[in-house]
């Protein structure tokens, strides 16, 4: 089975000074990086999250997690490449060790990869949802907004009106964008709802929430 060993052995490698400093840069310097791009990252690792299908829920949140307290921002990419690729051997009970690495080394680029994740791990349901919402760090609140994305027909629409609501007071920005993210990805399969729902409640959401949610939507 794949260890972290062999995470480094496959990416380090692929280390390109060249472009290390504008992807950190366009991080805002929160992060060093290896300077992989995206498609050699994810074909360098193939092999290993092969090797890992069948491993147990603690084999994949252990190996996570090892991932993400290596320096490199590369090596939190592989771990959400794993946990994503091997997200039916988890279930609503791993929510809380997928929240503990959401509140780690925190930037919307790892949050929104672990939305994803548990998005898939969830299926349609809200475990720890709730409470994730009322969450002190926004990241957490961010999560909350953003479970349902590609839910379509799943989507449970009073729940996400619900957060939008609750949230729309908010001044911060990666709050008020996943409302309007949020909000848009839905309105894909419910266009009349969300137009109706913004329509009604512009006064209690954000000019950028509004914004976002209504790009594709007549208002």
């Amino acid at each position: 089975m794949s260890t972290t060993k062999h995470f480094i052995a496959a990416l380090a490698p692929l280390a390109n000074a060249d472009r290390a400093p504008a992807m950190r840069a366009y991080m805002r310097g929160h992060f060093p990086f290896l300077g992989i791009a995206t498609p050699a990252r994810r074909e360098a690792v193939k092999p290993l999250l092969r090797s890992l299908k069948g491993a147990s829920a603690g084999e994949l949140l252990g190996l996570a997690g090892e991932l993400w307290e290596l320096p490199e921002r590369e090596y939190q990419y592989a771990a959400i490449d794993l946990l994503a690729a091997q997200w039916k051997q988890l279930t609503a009970v791993d929510v809380p060790a997928l929240q503990a690495l959401v509140l780690r080394k925190s930037w919307w680029d790892s949050v929104d990869g672990l939305a994803g994740v548990i998005g898939d791990v969830l299926r349609f349901e809200h475990h720890g949802m709730d409470e994730a919402l009322r969450h002190n760090d926004f990241w957490m609140r961010r999560i909350a907004l953003l479970h349902q994305l590609g839910w379509r027909a799943k989507t449970d629409e009073s729940r996400l009106f619900e957060y939008s609501l609750l949230l729309g007071h908010e001044n911060e920005f990666f709050i008020q964008k996943a409302i309007g993210w949020a909000l848009r990805d839905y309105a894909r399969h419910a266009p009349d709802n969300v137009a109706h729902f913004i329509n009604e409640n512009k006064a209690r959401l954000s000019k950028l929430s509004v914004r976002e949610a209504g790009k594709h939507l007549s208002l």
